[in-house]
């Protein structure tokens, strides 16, 4: 039973746990199953400057967002974060490139400073941890996402 002020347990932690009932525990919220479209990413990020991140951006939908939505059923109305994961990684991927190019530290008319490109790093890197999370991209966030089902089931709310 769950006690009051705590989070009931995920739904696949209680399958595997054998305490699953349906009057305490829920599944989840179920989306259409249509697959994210990829966005035209000179439109997202525009401007000459941008053209690296946008293949970045692009790299990583292509090697990322196929996969999760075999694995684990990623559908349409999820795109924007699967959108911002994609942008995320590759923000962070410019960060570090300035960051080599330039240093962690940089001499300004008031001596030397910290790079603003180790602030901008920090933000991006924390950002990605959290949609790391929620896409299931980590190894221990992985073990949350329940895979969708496999054909057959034409009793589905979708169908």
């Amino acid at each position: 039973m769950a006690v009051p002020g705590q989070k009931p347990k995920p739904h696949m932690q209680a399958v595997r746990e054998g305490t699953f009932r349906a009057d305490r525990n829920s599944e989840g919220a179920r989306f259409a199953p249509l697959s994210p479209v990829e966005p035209d990413w000179s439109e997202l990020l525009p401007g000459d400057f941008a053209e690296d991140v946008r293949a970045k951006a692009a790299d990583v939908w292509a090697r990322t967002i196929p996969a999760l939505v075999m694995s684990a059923g990623l559908t349409d109305p999820q795109r924007e974060t699967a959108i911002e994961y994609c942008v995320t990684v590759a923000r962070l991927w410019q960060a570090e490139r300035e960051l080599s190019r330039t240093g962690l530290v940089v001499e300004t008319e008031r001596g030397n400073v910290k790079s603003p490109w180790v602030t901008i790093a920090g933000q991006y890197r924390s950002h990605f941890r959290s949609l790391v999370g929620e896409l299931g991209l980590s190894p221990a966030s992985a073990t949350r996402i329940t895979p969708p089902e496999s054909g057959g089931n034409d009793d589905g709310i979708f169908d």
